[in-house]
């Protein structure tokens, strides 16, 4: 059995930063993709920032320039380092593994998914 384990959530000051980790544990597990996904009341889950076992990375428009994601195989963990946080970044972050090719999609599915982590943002 997988579980991913997150860290690294709190409550932060806009223009702040927070890192978030991610350890997968459990059984032989080699996923293909990782990332975090984001939930905000009242909205829908949506995709913050993806990264493949080969390198490839996705991010939300909103993320890019502020996020930065970063993966270690070895130790099946995955970070995703957050500056400049806007009060609009606040949400629960979710942790997500998937095995099958290509990018995290919530629309084929994804194998795994952390307990959620909440980020707090401040004005």
């Amino acid at each position: 059995q997988v579980q991913l384990v997150e860290s690294g959530g709190g409550l932060v000051q806009a223009g702040g930063s927070l890192r978030l980790s991610c350890v997968a544990s459990g059984s032989v597990f080699s996923p293909n993709a990782m990332g975090w996904y984001r939930q905000a009341p009242g909205k829908q889950r949506e995709l913050v920032a993806g990264i493949t076992r080969v390198g490839a990375i996705k991010y939300a428009d909103s993320a890019k320039g502020r996020f930065t994601i970063s993966r270690d195989n070895a130790k099946s963990t995955v970070l995703l380092q957050m500056n400049s946080l806007k009060p609009e970044d606040t949400a629960v972050y979710y942790c997500a593994a998937d095995r099958s090719p290509g990018m995290l999609s919530l629309t084929k599915g994804i194998d795994y998914w952390g307990q959620g982590t909440q980020v707090t943002v401040s004005s």
